[in-house]
């Protein structure tokens, strides 16, 4: 069996790495890697193959950076091309980025099995370009492989067949474990000069904080509210540093006391920032997922969430771009009045596992009912 995995950006390569390891040990299925590029530069893409030991693309598109209608044709452009030559019995997609979309409608306009991983999670905001790569995803995947309850729940109300979907647990939690001890290792905290428990790791690139300059000036003056208390480390978005010298709120951010704002980060750098540090605030979807694994507290700069398990059961706390919350929660966290998180259900490192298991038992073509693919 021949299938086609398909990455394209930063948070891609954490759920991919532990799939391609395991797909090592059924040798009947044959993993094609396909990089689309849409993530390009060495600190967002480069550096995370490195890491984590994903070989090397099979396929790398290189379509780059672009608007979303622009990025999404020419991926679906050259990847039509990358699924005639190949002729796969699979395309698995994972996550919500344009790249996930753009491969899976090519997928089925070539009549080939589409698996999406990640699939059913919601934030019911369509202003969200996400939310609208995930809802077109799912309404023509073939199976669906889930990583939470809510996912089940939002699929069958879309009225997708139960049989079809499946709960295997979280891709990131899999690489999280098995990088652990090497990030621990790292020590990168103590190269800013911070101490352990003492200091706010920041992320924030989403346009709803940074593309409005009344919003992120009056984050960035929260922040420096909470500097004041605690040190804040923020490895600064590309996205991120363009509005923030384009709204003229550099050059103060940039100069504030107990502000360290850095260029991106590898993963093993990011996981050491994020295990040694008192809170999180971040717009970031999978650092609300690592941060419950790692029991630290996550003031989340969203009003919403795809993955409530994160509020429900997690760490996390959805502050929006709401200043007022936000120091309130940053407030609780200062007097040890935050909640105490629990487990997540099949967040244990084995999901990769689960999800080859699955694909093994469509060998039989009639399974997955493969239709004749173009030539």
């Amino acid at each position: 069996m021949k299938i086609i995995n398909v990455v394209g950006a930063r948070p891609n390569f954490m759920k991919i790495a532990p799939l391609m390891e395991a797909y090592k040990a059924y040798p009947e299925i044959a993993p094609v890697l396909v990089h689309t590029g849409q993530h390009y530069d060495d600190k967002m893409s480069d550096m995370f193959f490195r890491e984590l030991g994903i070989a090397k693309p099979d396929v790398n598109l290189g379509v780059g950076s672009a608007s979303h209608a622009v990025q999404t044709a020419d991926i679906m452009k050259a990847f039509e091309q990358v699924c005639i030559r190949y002729k796969p019995d699979i395309v698995l997609v994972v996550g919500d980025v344009n790249s996930t979309l753009a491969c899976s409608i090519v997928a089925k306009q070539l009549h080939i099995y589409a698996i999406h991983y990640e699939a059913g999670i919601r934030s019911f905001d369509h202003t969200m370009p996400e939310e609208i790569n995930r809802l077109v995803t799912d309404s023509i995947a073939d199976c669906f492989m889930v990583t939470e309850q809510s996912a089940i729940d939002n699929l069958k109300k879309e009225g997708h067949e139960e049989e079809k979907i499946h709960f295997v647990g979280n891709l990131m939690i899999d690489t999280l474990m098995a990088n652990k001890d090497k990030a621990a290792q790292r020590q990168t905290y103590k190269g800013y000069n911070l101490h352990k428990d003492e200091y706010a790791l920041l992320t924030m690139h989403r346009p709803s904080n940074v593309d409005n300059p009344a919003i992120l000036e009056k984050l960035v003056g929260a922040f420096e509210q909470i500097a004041s208390w605690m040190p804040i480390i923020y490895p600064v978005h590309p996205r991120a540093e363009k509005n923030l010298r384009h709204f003229n709120l550099w050059h103060h951010f940039s100069r504030m006391k107990n502000i360290i704002l850095t260029g991106p980060s590898g993963y093993h750098d990011m996981l050491n920032l994020q295990m040694n540090c008192r809170f999180i605030m971040t717009d970031s979807g999978g650092m609300q997922e690592e941060s419950s694994v790692l029991k630290k507290p996550c003031i989340t700069l969203r009003s919403a969430t795809e993955r409530p398990v994160t509020v429900n059961k997690g760490s996390s706390v959805l502050a929006g771009n709401d200043t007022d919350k936000l120091l309130e929660y940053v407030d609780m966290i200062k007097n040890g009045n935050y909640k105490t998180p629990e487990e997540i259900p099949l967040w244990d490192g084995k999901a990769a596992q689960r999800i080859v298991e699955k694909i093994r038992l469509m060998l039989n073509p009639n399974a997955i009912r493969i239709h004749p693919k173009s030539s």
